[in-house]
């Protein structure tokens, strides 16, 4: 009796999906009952990462590459969104962002990369972290040319935050809970002038939308003499966390971008060359959405960021640059 060797086993390849308008609110609403992205910032390159371990854990095969479907005004991307570019298998995809903060061609770029993925047998399986009825169709392609598609979704506060229908047609679905999500989300705290009285915080706590609003391009921290009128000590100055982290982030930049030859050229400090140190404040500022060169103190805690990054990236030890 002759023997015959048994075929090849199939490969698994998938790709993970994700749609960040979604994942970014459902998540921000489980942990902080949050409605605005203003109001928390994301660790994005260390979610990104939990999301490929937990498909590493759930799956059996190799991964593709992670899909980051995110939106920016004019498709022009932010300093966070170059550093998720730069990651490795990890392809950025942008929409627009309106003028009232609505992402625009996110679904339709979802739907075509499912579809031509699976059309040429790039995949085996995609796991798709969504919650909109209009990925139905994608799903239904994608499963017509024999991929599986595992859709995750955010664990909701109360009722549900994903399409029944989309629900229906995945193959599994899983659930991120709260457990899980809250160590790359940080809510900002609304700082409050030392000298405000504790009553006229408390008859100023909730702002009008027209307070936080209205004047995006007014610096949002200039200190406020005594007797001056309550409507203008609700706008607040730079937040030194969101200040710092922004400097953070135009270091990574930098070493993702410049390399790290062109960085050692920079190295003790704490001097920056002036070319250099504009386009720090540029970049921070457009990241932060307000002007910082009125605020020389917030301009020390930007350089500070800076180099406290550079140089944990080269294992030079600078003890705690907080004052």
């Amino acid at each position: 009796m002759t023997e015959f060797a048994s075929p090849l086993a199939i490969v698994a390849r998938y790709a993970i999906m994700v749609d960040v308008g979604y994942i970014y609110a459902a998540a921000a609403e489980l942990v902080f009952d949050a409605r605005s992205r203003r109001e928390y910032r994301v660790n994005a390159d260390k979610l990104i990462r939990a999301l490929s371990e937990h498909a590493a854990d759930k799956l059996r095969g190799e991964l593709l590459r992670v899909y980051w479907y995110d939106a920016a005004k004019d498709r022009v991307p932010t300093i966070d969104q170059r550093v998720i570019a730069q990651m490795p298998c990890v392809k950025l995809r942008l929409g627009n962002l309106n003028a009232r903060g609505q992402q625009k061609g996110v679904d339709a770029q979802i739907r075509a990369d499912m579809e031509a993925l699976a059309r040429h047998r790039a995949i085996t399986d995609a796991v798709l972290v969504a919650g909109d009825e209009d990925m139905v169709p994608a799903v239904e392609a994608a499963q017509a040319y024999g991929v599986r598609v595992h859709l995750w979704g955010v664990e909701p506060p109360y009722g549900t935050n994903q399409a029944e229908r989309l629900v229906w047609e995945s193959d599994t679905v899983d659930v991120l809970d709260a457990g899980f999500l809250k160590p790359y989300f940080t809510k900002h705290e609304l700082a409050v002038p030392e000298h405000v009285r504790p009553d006229a915080v408390a008859a100023h706590a909730t702002p009008s939308p027209a307070q936080l609003f209205g004047d995006r391009h007014a610096p949002r921290g200039r200190i406020i003499a005594p007797g001056t009128a309550m409507a203008t000590a609700t706008r607040l100055g730079p937040d030194r966390d969101r200040v710092e982290e922004a400097g953070e982030h135009v270091a990574q930049k930098w070493i993702l971008t410049r390399g790290r030859d062109n960085i050692r050229d920079l190295l003790p400090g704490p001097i920056l060359p002036p070319v250099i140190d504009k386009e720090l404040l540029v970049e921070a500022e457009k990241q932060l959405g307000q002007s910082l060169r009125p605020y020389q103190e917030a301009r020390e805690w930007l350089r500070d960021a800076f180099w406290e990054r550079v140089h944990r990236e080269f294992g030079i030890g600078t003890g705690k640059l907080r004052k």
